[in-house]
């Protein structure tokens, strides 16, 4: 249930915005239709403009081929901001004035042949242009907007051609600076590469260092310490290969020594001797087994191996003694290279120690100032190569061309936005003043605010019944308004009512009149009294004189059945107000009033009061104390709330029984809830006459 509940509150809370749309449709529509006329004349009267762009793909300052470009990653070399820095120079005034200055600007936007200031030209210009990038790219799009569409492409043109221009001589300004810096860096250092070395000739001079090469840079010591250095390993080698040699001899005997002869020594009697002694072993071998150990062949083969084997262990023998003699040599001679070297090195530490020291610092400030000079010499060829090698940072990819379809204003666009914006502004209107208005807009207002139950929904342009006829629509407004009189807190419909409103014009007259008529209508007596004594219309919608009425009563000049007139609608009976004399001081008396509405209502069932506005008159207070009960019309969208509150409170004072409230001149066709209720009784009420012609018709 509470569901429900939330759910109705939350479709009446946006019915209400919308009933405020619907009831200030004239103002959203009026605010609307002026906002769209403005745009669209507005719209018409600004110049066409038109776009060209041109769209240059631009890269970081760098040659075409660079020959001495170490080869890098692409995102090693990326730079995020590089893009973003061009924008600005394609936009800054050096660029901008050279346009101007190419294309004569100024005198081409100057008036009556008056020339343009550069300043303002500029600011022209600037205000023309938009830069930006074409997205995940290089590219940069620069788009010009003017009202010439010739112009529009020259000028894009025009400026990408400057800043490519502006690249180009910037990159081959900043080479021949580097160049030009380098070149008086080199002749520096020239100079102070002849200012060492002739430091150093004269250190060597004047210590009279021996050197071999150019400006002193092998010293004549270090060459001895080398060859003696290379003598010595030499010897040394010699007597350790003999050494060695000389010890596997003594470690083997005789017979051990005659066997491995040949894998110690190559020496050529040793090789051929015991190529013999194998021949004779397989000759003897032979021989002993055709003839026997004791065949004369046989033995001569064994002497001659003998003998063989004797020269062969002398020989060995000599060449031990031979290789000993050549071992203590060669351990002599590397003895005394070892200290021949030793002498040199002691010597060569201590000459260079002392003495060298100062050759040897200029010559390395000499090897310094040479590698700086030959490292200055190939940067200032290589920027001169780089120099001559293309570049191109900047290159068009497409050319501006006029465009003679307009991008501005854009008169669809502008439009539908001056559409949006009247709608929207005419809607802000429309609640601003619905804000400020505080009148009586609802039934629930009425409830809410005078804490009064609503007897009836009167709509718009209600005339009397007596000249719209007993079956008019509108009657039965008034049908409903008396039967809820019935239900009302005292619960009945009979009695004298007052009907009160709190200012004036709020259709209190025409209200009393149509609920007498309906009364009638249901056949009550009903007896209608104009208490307006001041502002009378009943006897103008009944169409009867008011020279005698209510006052004359009042005033005891007649009796009341004299005053009382009969209408042309039956059952209903008229006292008029009667003219009100010169001085009224006194003609609505309280008791005079008690008493007179006591005698009307023991003669008629429903006695009817049209009474003064409440707000600055007290007549309709004085009477509606004496009535059964009052009943207020309050008019829809009119009068304040603090002034119906305040009327309400005047007459509670007094102790008026007010049994209820009449909304009047309901705007049904701006009020949703009102035009349903009007609509659906219409309907219903259109068809039960068909329908009732149809049977009388049958």
């Amino acid at each position: 249930m509470s569901n429900e509940t939330a759910q109705q509150s939350s479709t009446l809370h946006f019915l209400d915005y919308w009933r405020v749309i619907r009831s200030r449709k004239e103002i959203v529509l009026a605010v609307a239709i002026l906002v769209v006329l403005t745009g669209t004349v507005y719209t018409l009267m600004l110049p066409s403009i038109y776009a060209s762009s041109v769209r240059i793909s631009v890269s970081e300052d760098a040659p075409e081929i660079n020959p001495f470009a170490v080869q890098q990653s692409y995102y090693s070399s990326y730079n995020p901001y590089f893009l973003r820095t061009q924008f600005e120079i394609l936009t800054s005034k050096p660029i901008l004035y050279e346009v101007i200055n190419r294309l004569n600007l100024q005198e081409e936007w100057g008036s009556s042949g008056e020339k343009l200031t550069r300043d303002v030209a500029h600011k022209i210009l600037a205000n023309s242009i938009d830069v930006f990038q074409q997205r995940d790219t290089t590219l940069i799009v620069i788009n010009v907007r003017r009202d010439d569409p010739e112009e529009a492409a020259d000028i894009a043109n025009e400026l990408a051609e400057v800043y490519r221009d502006s690249r180009l001589d910037l990159a081959i300004k900043s080479a021949r600076g580097a160049i030009d810096k380098i070149d008086e860096a080199l002749k520096e250092q020239a100079r102070r590469v002849e200012a060492v070395e002739e430091e150093v000739q004269q250190i060597r001079e004047n210590l009279d260092i021996a050197v071999v090469g150019a400006e002193g840079s092998i010293d004549v010591e270090d060459i001895r310490m080398q060859q003696l250095e290379g003598d010595r390993l030499v010897a040394q080698e010699q007597m350790l290969e003999k050494k060695g040699l000389l010890e596997i001899l003594d470690n083997l005997k005789d017979d051990d020594l005659m066997k491995r002869a040949s894998r110690i020594t190559f020496d050529q009697f040793v090789m051929t001797t015991i190529q013999q002694l194998q021949d004779i072993d397989v000759q003897l071998s032979s021989l002993d087994a055709d003839y026997g150990t004791n065949h004369p062949e046989v033995k001569r083969y064994r002497l001659q191996k003998k003998r063989l084997e004797e020269s062969l262990k002398n020989h060995l023998s000599n060449l031990r003694l031979s290789l000993e003699t050549e071992y203590l040599i060669a351990q002599n001679k590397f003895e005394s290279l070892d200290k021949a070297l030793a002498s040199v090195r002691t010597e060569t530490i201590e000459s260079q120690g002392a003495k060298y020291r100062p050759f040897r610092n200029a010559l390395a400030d000499l090897e310094t100032e040479r590698f700086i000079y030959n490292q200055l010499k190939s940067k200032h060829r290589q920027e001169i190569i780089t120099l001559e090698v293309p570049r191109n940072p900047v290159e068009i990819i497409d050319v501006a061309e006029p465009n003679r379809r307009q991008v501005s204003p854009n008169l669809f666009m502008n439009v539908l936005l001056s559409i949006f914006v009247g709608l929207g502004a005419g809607v802000g209107l429309a609640y601003f003043i619905e804000y400020l208005d505080t009148s009586i807009k609802t039934a629930d207002d009425v409830e809410r605010i005078l804490g009064l139950p609503v007897l009836g929904l009167i709509p718009q342009k209600v005339r009397p019944l007596i000249e719209e006829g007993p079956d008019s629509e509108h009657a039965e407004s008034y049908r409903v308004l008396r039967t809820n009189l019935a239900f009302t807190e005292g619960g009945s419909n009979r009695g004298a009512f007052s009907v009160l409103s709190s200012g004036a014009g709020e259709g209190k007259s025409t209200t009393c009149f149509n609920l007498a008529f309906v009364c009638a209508q249901q056949g009550e007596k009903v007896l209608l009294v104009d208490a307006d004594l001041r502002r009378p219309v009943q006897h103008t919608i009944l169409g009867v004189s008011n020279r005698f009425g209510l006052t004359n009563v009042l005033l005891r000049d007649v009796p009341v059945e004299e005053a009382i007139k009969a209408t042309s609608v039956p059952n209903l009976h008229f006292l008029p107000s009667g003219r009100l004399p010169r001085t009224s001081l006194g003609v609505l008396d309280p008791k005079r009033i008690g008493e007179l509405i006591s005698s009307l209502k023991s003669k008629y069932d429903v006695v009817l009061i049209d009474t003064p506005p409440l707000v600055g008159i007290s007549d309709s207070s004085i009477i509606a104390k004496e009535t059964d009960g009052a009943i207020i019309v309050v008019q829809y969208r009119k009068y304040p709330r603090d002034m119906l509150i305040k009327a309400k409170a005047m007459i509670e004072t007094l102790g008026v029984n007010v049994v209820g409230a009449v909304l009047n001149n309901i705007n049904v066709m701006r009020d949703d809830y009102y035009y349903y209720y009007h609509s659906y009784y219409s309907d219903y009420y259109h068809s039960s006459q068909s329908e009732e012609l149809d049977e009388s018709g049958a």
